[in-house]
């Protein structure tokens, strides 16, 4: 950890809005603070299909990970923009199927960093590891995950609702490209993010943006497909999240439209 960052206690605004706290409301969490449910609720009254979207992410997080870990037989995972523990998290999910998964979590909240802690235990063949770091710091990111995880391996990285927060001035494409080059041939990526295709949905944001720590930014489906540019994607591509390998008995067709989009892409 590099001594120039505030000890977590120091960082924690409950005063403050912050994405993660805002995202554990949407999913009907009870780790989030009176400004966080105030945005929320706020975000709910413009657009509240949102509270779906969240869900559908958690979803296809589990989704995803189950096919690297049963299919890919991927063994490694890079989890950036973890967010505050609930169920099927990403370590749970590989070590169903793979015990000796392991697993770097890299968030920038305190408070995720101080559920983690508690919450995201390993089972004794694999490891899980918490990495407190901005995703824009590629290098910290590396460098910590390293000492969890082997580079020289494939690893699943997963970005889910992370680029959004990247404004188009930051070049988040590029960000993915440094990560994806420090990880080795037939890694992965699982990427999840929301477009900017429902108006009601883009004024539910610019609220949330005008009230946030953070921001926020919608994408046209075409730019999000964009982070896979010189992958090899998974079937069936970079499509609605529901529509990403459905479980079976449940279509991906169900439901209102959603305003996100999902994919998985291997590296050559």
């Amino acid at each position: 950890m590099n001594d120039h960052r505030e000890p977590p206690a120091d960082r924690l605004r409950a005063d403050v809005p912050h994405s993660a706290r805002v995202w554990n409301y949407l999913l009907g969490g009870k780790d989030n603070y009176p400004a966080d449910a105030q945005v929320g609720e706020m975000i709910l009254q413009a657009y509240p299909d949102i509270a779906g979207i969240a869900r559908d992410q958690r979803a296809f997080l589990a989704r995803s990970v189950r096919f690297l870990a049963a299919e890919a037989g991927i063994r490694q995972f890079l989890d950036i923009g973890t967010g505050l523990p609930t169920a099927n998290n990403t370590h749970e999910v590989a070590q169903w199927t793979a015990p000796e998964s392991r697993i770097v979590y890299v968030d920038n909240d305190p408070l995720v960093l101080t559920h983690a802690r508690a919450l995201l235990t390993s089972t004794p063949e694999g490891a899980c590891a918490y990495v407190d770091a901005d995703v824009r710091d590629t290098g910290r990111v590396i460098e910590e995950a390293a000492r969890t995880l082997d580079l020289g391996r494939p690893v699943g990285l997963t970005l889910l609702g992370i680029m959004g927060q990247l404004p188009d001035e930051e070049d988040p494409w590029a960000l993915v490209s440094r990560l994806l080059g420090e990880l080795a041939s037939g890694s992965y990526l699982v990427l999840a993010d929301g477009t900017d295709t429902s108006d009601t949905m883009n004024r539910a944001i610019e609220a949330y943006n005008a009230h946030s720590a953070s921001s926020y930014h919608l994408r046209s489906p075409a730019r999000i497909a964009a982070f896979f540019d010189g992958l090899d994607l998974v079937e069936p591509g970079v499509v609605r999240t529901s529509d990403w390998r459905p479980d079976p008995g449940r279509s991906g067709q169900e439901g209102p439209p959603s305003r996100a989009v999902s994919g998985v892409g291997r590296k050559p």
